[in-house]
C-alpha cells in the first residue's frame, strides 16, 4: 500500500485539497489557552490550520497537565510560549503569540486582521470584551465553555456571557471531566473547519452533556 508524504493526508483525502488550503488561509485568533483553547489548537494544526494568533497571559502550573496540552516540563512556563513551542515540534506551524492581558486597548490590536475569532475564556470580563468586538465589528466569533459535565459552542449572534461564579468558588477547582473536554474541542474545530471551507456556512451551536453522552444543536 502506497504512503502520502503529506502529514495532512487522511485530512486532505476526507476534505480535499482546495478545501485544506482554504482553512490554512485564514486567519483564527484564539483566545484563552486552557483546556478548551490549547486542545483546540493542537487540532487545528493538525487539520492544515497555519495562520494562528493565541491569547493568554497565565503560566502552566501542574493541574493544567489534566485537561490541557502541556506537560510536567511546561510547569512554570507561560501557556502561549510553551503551546508555541509544542505546536511547532510536533506540526512544524509556527504560531503567534500575545502574552498580554486582554483589554479595551489592546483589543483592536490583538484581533487585527482576524477572519475568525475564538473565546475560550474563563472569566465574564474577557469574553464580554471579545463579544462586544466581535458585534460591532461584524467579525464572526465563536464562543466555547463548560461547567461540570456540560459544554457549549455558541456563535456570537445567540451568545449570552456567562456571569462568573461566586467569588467562593475556584475555577481552578470545578469538577471537569477530561472527555468533556475533548468532545467540546472536536464540535468547536467541526463549526471552524466548515466556516473556513464552506461557502454558506451553517453557524450551528451546540450544547453538550457528557453523562448522558448528549449532543443537541440550537
Amino acid at each position: 500500500m502506497s504512503q502520502s508524504n503529506s502529514k495532512f493526508s487522511h485530512e486532505e483525502s476526507y476534505r480535499g485539497n482546495d478545501l485544506l488550503a482554504k482553512g490554512a488561509a485564514k486567519q483564527i485568533v484564539v483566545c484563552g489557552t486552557g483546556a478548551l483553547g490549547s486542545n483546540l489548537v493542537d487540532m487545528l494544526c493538525r487539520q492544515g490550520f497555519t495562520k494562528i494568533r493565541v491569547i493568554d497571559m497565565d503560566r502552566v502550573e501542574i493541574h493544567n497537565i489534566n485537561t490541557q496540552v502541556f506537560g510536567n516540563g511546561d510547569i512554570g512556563a507561560m501557556k502561549v510560549a510553551a503551546l508555541k513551542n509544542r505546536i511547532f515540534r510536533d506540526t512544524g506551524v509556527e504560531l503567534e503569540t500575545v502574552d498580554k492581558e486582554l483589554t479595551s486597548s489592546t483589543l483592536k490590536k490583538a484581533f487585527k486582521g482576524s477572519d475568525l475569532i475564538i473565546d475560550t475564556f474563563d472569566n465574564h470580563k474577557s469574553r464580554k470584551l471579545v463579544y462586544d468586538f466581535a458585534k460591532d465589528m461584524n467579525t464572526s466569533c465563536l464562543h466555547g465553555g463548560m461547567f461540570e459535565g456540560y459544554g457549549e459552542v455558541v456563535w456570537n449572534g445567540k451568545y449570552t456571557v456567562p456571569n462568573d461564579a461566586p467569588e467562593a468558588q475556584d475555577i481552578c477547582a470545578y469538577p471537569l471531566a477530561r472527555n468533556l473536554v475533548i468532545l467540546v474541542t472536536t464540535i468547536m474545530a467541526e463549526e471552524i473547519s466548515d466556516y473556513c471551507v464552506s461557502n454558506k456556512p451553517r453557524y450551528q451551536s451546540w450544547a453538550i452533556t457528557l453523562k448522558d453522552l448528549k449532543i443537541s444543536g440550537y
